[in-house]
């Protein structure tokens, strides 16, 4: 392909809002899949491999329950959460900024991270995580961030977006209406 007929192609990808949500979520779900397979690929099952002594390791952990291992042993409804989950949040992005760029962004994190589990629920059995934050301890314990992955991180951030837009939302809101008993200047 010629450069103007790769911009033109771009261009009709990422036309719309639904667009360029659905192409941050296949870029989530490829980079989370794409370190998964790596994990499985250079990590034996519940193997770990330092990467700072003290703080960081890769790890190969499978979780069958939601953040924080939390509902362990739930696999198969935890799938049918996430699908559920992913049709409601669909059907009312339309109530969130879903219309400006980092709505976009936020809801295609969110879904992208969504379906990176679901796939690992329905073809592994389990979510894998391998990214473990921990601090060493004196005497030779750890006390740990429970480990997670791409498609965590991915949720966890665009929740985290959609929650500062709409308080930013709410926000401008409060300070367009009048203060209680004066009338507004605007058209009635």
């Amino acid at each position: 392909m010629k450069p103007d007929a790769d911009m033109s192609f771009l261009k009709a990808i990422l036309r719309t809002p639904n667009r360029r949500i659905a192409a941050i979520a296949l870029l989530v779900v490829g980079l989370d899949q794409l370190t998964k397979q790596m994990v499985l690929r250079f990590l034996g099952y519940a193997q770990e491999k330092v990467v700072v002594e003290g703080f960081f390791k890769f790890v190969h952990w499978g979780n069958t329950g939601a953040a924080w291992s939390m509902f362990r042993g739930n696999n198969e409804l935890l799938a049918v959460v996430a699908l559920v989950a992913l049709v409601v949040l669909f059907l009312t992005r339309h109530h969130f900024d879903s219309r400006t760029l980092l709505g976009q962004i936020a809801f295609g994190l969110i879904f992208g991270g969504i379906v990176g589990n679901l796939i690992d629920r329905v073809t592994v059995g389990h979510v894998i995580d391998f990214l473990y934050f921990y601090v060493q301890q004196r005497g030779g314990g750890e006390i740990g961030f429970p480990a997670f992955n791409v498609a965590d991180s991915a949720i966890c951030t665009g929740v985290g977006l959609v929650f500062l837009l709409t308080w930013r939302s709410e926000r401008n809101a409060k300070t367009l209406r009048p203060p209680a008993g004066e009338q507004s200047t605007l058209a009635p």
